[in-house]
């Protein structure tokens, strides 16, 4: 096996990967920007993805294939609403928003299996029976070498988590919208002088990575794992969260490391076809994306700087 038949493997899966990470990193740069930090994406994306199995479960009977879609975007919108429950308590009630995040991932967990279990009456869904499916793209799958890499067996998500990536950075960078949420975690005060209503902007950034969050989690359930159980994400928001950090909190940056981490994972699902890997212990394959997060923000994070209100509540009119 030459090397161009190893990327051939290696590619299509590492962005296959690491698509549920784009979105949901996307989501982090958003809140995190605002000025609100948020660990709670981890949750954001186990319910976001139980919500898409669940109503794909409900739907696929009567409309088909179109079912995995439909619930990608309903997840999105009720974690859009689930996220409102952070925003509330960091930004309204000037919670500590480390604490809010990590109390909405144990909500999450907590609340999914408890509603599966009565939907169900079990701790787990059926697997769903029309997916996310991988596709080969028309024209461009059939350039030499490069279609084979880049345009073969590579879910669409995959496709829309990169064009998003680069119009989640026009809004932010070219736009008035994204000039005043970054204000408001840059320097709230002086965003406040200028009238602009920075409350309003924290709790649309949350919003939003709500929605981003639960899209990931919903592209992970629907196109990797195809079911539900309490250990369905199992770290990838914690993943996304490093990725935006890696990534210093810009659209791009967070791609890139999202892909990177796409990639350590992607050495877990193909090593045993890889001759090089194929004598390395499986565990060793399975950690190493976790590893790898390691020494990334060991090395960068030191490096990276976050907006400067970054985690501090903010009173219009106190000092």
């Amino acid at each position: 096996m030459n090397i161009v038949e190893i990327l051939a493997i290696i590619i299509p899966t590492a962005l296959y990967s690491a698509a549920p990470l784009v979105f949901t990193a996307l989501g982090g740069v958003f809140s995190e920007r605002s000025g609100v930090v948020n660990i709670g994406l981890e949750g954001l994306m186990l319910f976001g993805a139980f919500t898409s199995i669940t109503t794909t479960l409900l739907m696929q009977d009567s409309i088909g294939s179109v079912a995995p879609w439909l619930s990608i975007v309903i997840a999105g919108i009720v974690c859009a609403l689930f996220a409102i429950i952070h925003a509330f308590a960091s930004i309204t009630l000037k919670a500590d928003q480390v604490v809010s995040g990590v109390a909405l991932n144990f909500l999450a967990s907590g609340l999914s299996v408890f509603i599966i279990k009565q939907l169900f009456g079990k701790g787990q869904t059926d697997f769903i029976t029309y997916r996310v499916d991988k596709i080969d793209v028309p024209v461009l799958s059939q350039i030499p070498v490069l279609g084979k890499w880049f345009f073969s067996s590579i879910p669409v998500t995959s496709y829309l988590a990169i064009i998003l990536a680069f119009v989640c950075w026009y809004v932010l960078y070219k736009t008035p919208f994204g000039l005043r949420l970054r204000s408001v975690g840059e320097h709230p005060m002086a965003a406040d002088t200028m009238g602009i209503n920075v409350i309003k902007m924290r709790y649309i950034g949350v919003i939003v990575s709500g929605f981003f969050a639960g899209i990931g989690g919903a592209v992970y359930a629907t196109s990797i794992s195809g079911n539900f159980s309490a250990t369905t994400i199992a770290g990838q928001g914690f993943l996304a969260l490093a990725a935006l950090i890696f990534g210093k909190w810009h659209p791009l940056g967070a791609m890139g490391a999202a892909i990177f981490f796409g990639l350590a994972q992607s050495l877990s699902i193909t090593g045993a076809q890889i001759p090089v890997l194929q004598d390395i212990p499986s565990v060793y394959l399975r950690i190493a994306p976790y590893v790898l997060t390691i020494l990334a923000l060991t090395g960068f994070v030191g490096r990276a700087e976050g907006p400067k209100a970054l985690g501090t509540s903010y009173e219009k009119g106190k000092r």
